[in-house]
């Protein structure tokens, strides 16, 4: 998984399938076993894959569901595989406004619609118009944002005890999920495209002044407690530099830790409970993490 992960760190998946388009996928699900755990895979970030592997099958979306188009003169249809960047220069050149800040999060839709991503003041559900889940069983379905309790880093269906999509399910809980999130009808406003396209640069310089993308991380590892930044706790508390074998607090941004060159998921991992414990003990404040940790441990898989 060391190869389908942004950490550059992970154990080994039982089983991957990379689907050609979305009715394959749908035909794939109605033929796997009902009890086959399966893990939604876009491009890899904010997600952890301890040493020890997956059991199960790995679904890789990022360059399956690809599909993206204009619904109406103001609406987008996005497949799950679609990347952030791709979103924003897209509605760009059909001067749309509103997607700027799709640019500075380093996954696909479908994860962003799982975890309801965002950054600069803005989240990815303010702009969902419907999204398209797929089940265990193959069956494609229509839901509405009412359909779902969106919060702070948290999407969860109503009135039921599952989590929709891949990365929505918090750090340790199961992989049998019931839904997973394949496509989404993005709303936005008409605009000037040519000033969109200004901010996207200026948003993505600022991510590239402020964040360390010349090593493989997986984005903001913590979410933000409440009127306060994970960063500034983690960085008050002296842990920027603060190494484990060779994953590290980033001293360009205290709430990213990097690869510095080989480091395992067991490093990553227990550099971050580290970070937790020292958060808790100087501050008082508990940091939940944001990034998503799954698989077995080293010598425990099979």
């Amino acid at each position: 998984m060391r190869n389908h992960t942004s950490w550059r760190a992970g154990g080994i998946a039982e089983r991957v399938y990379r689907p050609a388009d979305l009715a394959d996928l749908a035909f794939f699900l109605h033929t796997l076993p009902t009890h086959e755990p399966v893990v939604a895979l876009g491009l890899g970030s904010n997600l952890l894959v301890r040493d020890g592997g997956l059991r199960g099958t790995v679904l890789l979306l990022h360059a399956a569901l690809t599909e993206m188009h204009m619904e109406t003169s103001e609406s987008v249809y996005v497949q799950a595989g679609i990347s952030g960047t791709k979103i924003a220069r897209f509605t760009a050149k059909h001067n749309l406004l509103g997607a700027e800040f799709f640019a500075g999060i380093p996954g696909t839709l479908g994860g962003m619609l799982a975890m309801n991503a965002g950054c600069y003041g803005n989240e990815t559900w303010k702009v969902v118009k419907n999204v398209q889940t797929i089940t265990r069983s193959g069956k494609l379905l229509e839901r509405a944002p009412a359909d779902y309790e969106i919060g702070y880093r948290h999407v969860a269906l109503k009135n039921k005890n599952i989590y929709s999509g891949d990365h929505s399910l918090p750090v340790q809980n199961s992989l049998f999920q019931e839904e997973f999130f394949v496509g989404a009808t993005l709303h936005f406003i008409s605009g000037d495209g040519a000033k969109v396209r200004n901010e996207i640069k200026s948003l993505l310089s600022r991510r590239i002044a402020s964040q360390p993308l010349n090593l493989p991380n997986a984005g903001s590892v913590f979410r933000n407690p409440p009127g306060d930044y994970a960063a500034r706790l983690i960085e008050q508390c002296g842990l920027k530099g603060y190494q484990i074998g060779n994953a590290q607090v980033s001293e360009k941004h205290a709430n990213f830790i990097v690869n510095t060159g080989g480091a395992t998921a067991t490093d990553i991992e227990t550099l971050i409970n580290r970070v937790q414990t020292i958060v808790q003990n100087k501050t008082g404040i508990t940091l939940l993490p944001e990034v998503r940790i799954i698989g077995d441990y080293k010598n425990n898989h099979g």
